[in-house]
């Protein structure tokens, strides 16, 4: 009978199968996965990513190229619409989370502009220092305190122009002046002057960075979206490291 020889075709098939013999399909005919293939190469374009389009290619590709013997379940079929449905919605989302990103960098960008003219603690910057100007003016901060600081003061050649060795010290900010005076006793040159503090705590020696107050000039954003404080001396700042604000 026809249907005896089918079942005889499809029981030699399975065994075939059972004992790790591959199978190929007849002259002709498709599999899914060649069809599913042939039909995203023609809709193909310059995007590297797969669309809504090229899934519902692939999607009623697979429709119609499915086993008639062994259909894809409906529920296969419905968790593959919502794997899709979720990985879309994702997308989307992570879109407008970006352009929201880029849009509150350039309100910081804008309101970051109001800082300019105002005394921001820089750490690492230079200290101006100018005849009849002010003295400069900065802090160390000492988590643990210490039991001794020694401050340095250098020029713009690295050159060492004063010290001073100060006693033990309590936790929490030291803040320390300088009136432009050298090691001899006489008024530095006109110019942009750099700080070294030595700490010795619990034993141990730090080199800590000196926070030193000086003017803002100037604002620039980086291509991160990170904003700089350009600051009096040429030094810039991120302003997420800007620990004070003054007038």
């Amino acid at each position: 009978m026809f249907l005896s020889a089918n079942n005889t075709g499809l029981n030699a098939a399975a065994n075939a199968v059972n004992s790790g013999k591959t199978i190929n399909a007849p002259a002709g005919i498709k599999t899914t996965t060649q069809a599913a293939q042939e039909a995203l190469t023609a809709k193909s374009d310059t995007s590297s990513g797969m669309g809504q389009k090229d899934f519902l290619t692939l999607f009623t590709t697979q429709l119609k190229c499915q086993d008639p013997l062994d259909p894809v379940k409906n529920e296969a079929f419905v968790a593959q619409l919502a794997q899709f449905s979720q990985l879309e919605a994702t997308t989307g989302m992570a879109d407008t989370l970006k352009a929201y990103v880029d849009s509150m960098a350039g309100e910081r960008m804008m309101s970051s502009t109001s800082m300019i003219g105002k005394t921001v603690a820089a750490p690492g910057a230079p200290a101006i220092i100018s005849q009849g100007g002010r003295p400069a003016q900065g802090f160390v901060s000492l988590p643990t305190g210490a039991e001794g600081v020694k401050l340095e003061v250098f020029n713009d050649k690295g050159q060492l122009v004063t010290s001073q060795v100060m006693g033990a010290q309590s936790i929490g900010d030291m803040p320390f002046y300088w009136d432009g005076t050298s090691s001899t006793g006489n008024k530095v040159p006109d110019g942009a002057y750099t700080f070294k503090a030595s700490v010795t705590s619990q034993g141990k020696t730090t080199t800590p960075v000196v926070n030193v107050l000086s003017t803002v000039t100037g604002v620039n954003q980086q291509a991160d979206k990170t904003i700089l404080l350009e600051v009096a001396g040429g030094k810039s700042v991120k302003l997420i490291d800007v620990q004070r604000i003054g007038s």
